[in-house]
């Protein structure tokens, strides 16, 4: 069996990452895991496990981001949720269009104005993207079946990995903001937690190359009501959840697996929460889409009815922070390099 091995330093511990012949002989080990799990609620703390960044080494970060027009956005939806060409596989039963206008909340843990999902409907989210490997096993696991999810990037990651991202919008799904570097915003000042929402929102634009659904979703769930009010004001809706996976305390796919449908059996609907961070849940998602199926659960995706409008002086601020587009030489490399001597394979 070849195997890679991969080391890099994240918060005092060592990320390592092992690539077999299969998916199911990757793992992620951390030292400091077990100590951290206590100390996370519902989302975690993500910080301590960032390795140190790398520019995506295919595309500049900073470019602006464009903003699609609701019909355009509309139509993108109806194109995307019609085009499955995977005989029995799970599908978008409905597409539903969200109106951000005032900032009104999803998702009955916390919010109970709007309940708009039918008995047996689930909305799929992931938190904490994009990133590398998981992300994209997460989109290939949802391609196979033709459903749609919401995700929520942190900003930070989306500087690091644009192209990931990218791939994100690319296969039709929904894109919010989980802030900029997913820190808990009621114990910062009010000024430090609107910085972190809007920075968040800008480097999503810029990595993503338009800007996202004013959709946003608090760390760790922790608002506070001047907060939820600022996102009324900037006509952004706040997404709760009604499911819980778990993943980020769950290191095991099957586990992960029997965690979000134990639970979704019990409340029959709802969001669940996920997160394209953790390989368990990169490494579940096949059978929990083939569970969903099996049950009889139908996939809503959620769109928005306009994109959010980001604020210029973040935009700027964030694209001074984005990594630099990598050189690129112009010398085609047999002007660099010939061979004198022998002859080349």
């Amino acid at each position: 069996m070849r195997r890679v091995t991969v080391l890099a330093a994240a918060g005092g511990g060592v990320l390592a990452i092992v690539i077999g012949a299969t998916a199911s002989h990757m793992f992620f080990n951390k030292a400091s895991d077990a100590a951290e799990v206590q100390a996370e609620l519902t989302t975690g703390t993500v910080a301590a496990r960032w390795p140190t960044p790398r520019a995506d080494a295919t595309e500049s970060t900073a470019a602006a981001p464009s903003v699609a027009t609701p019909q355009t956005r509309a139509a993108e939806a109806a194109k995307t949720s019609a085009s499955c060409s995977h005989p029995g596989a799970l599908g978008v039963s409905r597409t539903v269009q969200i109106d951000a206008a005032g900032g009104p909340g999803f998702g009955l843990t916390q919010y109970r104005d709007y309940d708009f999902l039918q008995p047996g409907e689930v909305v799929l989210s992931f938190d904490d993207g994009p990133w590398p490997v998981n992300t994209r096993a997460v989109l290939a696991a949802l391609e196979a079946e033709c459903v749609k999810a919401v995700f929520f990037p942190i900003g930070k990651h989306a500087s690091w990995h644009p192209a990931i991202l990218k791939d994100v919008v690319a296969q039709g799904h929904t894109i919010g903001s989980h802030t900029w570097s997913h820190v808990n915003l009621a114990k910062k000042s009010l000024q430090e937690a609107k910085d972190e929402i809007e920075k968040g929102f800008s480097a999503i634009a810029i990595a993503a190359g338009r800007a996202p659904a004013p959709f946003f979703r608090f760390p760790q769930l922790r608002q506070t009501p001047e907060l939820k009010a600022y996102l009324g004001e900037r006509n952004i809706a706040a997404f709760s959840i009604d499911v819980d996976s778990k993943d980020f305390a769950i290191h095991e796919p099957d586990a992960v697996v029997s965690s979000i449908m134990t639970k979704l059996q019990k409340a029959g609907k709802g969001i669940i929460l996920m997160h394209d961070f953790q390989h368990s849940t990169a490494l579940a998602m096949p059978q929990v889409l083939q569970q969903l199926k099996a049950g009889g659960y139908k996939v809503v995706h959620v769109t928005a009815k306009d994109a959010v409008v980001t604020l210029p002086q973040y935009d700027s601020a964030v694209a001074a922070l984005m990594p630099p587009a990598p050189a690129v030489s112009a010398r085609a490399t047999a002007g660099v390099v010939r061979t004198v001597s022998g002859a080349a394979n």
